[in-house]
């Protein structure tokens, strides 16, 4: 493997780590789509959008 293909593993893995932890903790996870777009992904599979990345009124 070269060393791009270990980078990518390695977030990949990063991933799927933060996932299963949120999922342990009853939490959410919280990424950027190809898109641009904030995601909050919680544990229970429901999925929103962050609209003003930053405020308090999307806690």
């Amino acid at each position: 493997m070269d060393i791009i293909q270990d980078l990518q593993k390695l977030i990949k893995l990063t991933g799927e780590r933060a996932r299963l932890e949120a999922k342990v903790n009853g939490t959410y996870i919280v990424y950027k789509t190809n898109s641009g777009r904030i995601i909050k992904e919680f544990a229970n599979g429901e999925i929103q959008t962050v609209n003003s990345p930053g405020s308090s009124s999307d806690e």
